[in-house]
């Protein structure tokens, strides 16, 4: 646990971002991440989009696109929508 801008967060957990929150509506999910001694929020996911890594062709395309082989870095939207894939 974590805290950011006052409230008490969980590190390293991606959440769905609700109605009412921050970047409703412009991304689908959040993590709070810890970042040298800053906890940073870091948002990805299109709202408008399913994730389909069911289908195995559409997994294959979606991490060779972005490179999810050698995404590293915690702090970029990149690792956590590879990580969910």
């Amino acid at each position: 646990m974590a805290s950011f801008k006052g409230k008490s967060v969980r590190l390293n957990k991606p959440s769905r971002i609700r109605r009412g929150q921050a970047s409703y509506g412009r991304k689908k999910f959040q993590v709070f991440v810890k970042s040298g001694s800053r906890v940073k929020r870091v948002t990805f996911g299109d709202p408008n989009m399913r994730i389909r890594k069911s289908n195995p062709e559409a997994r294959k395309s979606f991490r060779a696109r972005h490179k999810c082989a050698t995404a590293k870095d915690k702090t970029t939207a990149r690792y956590w929508s590879c990580k969910m894939w």
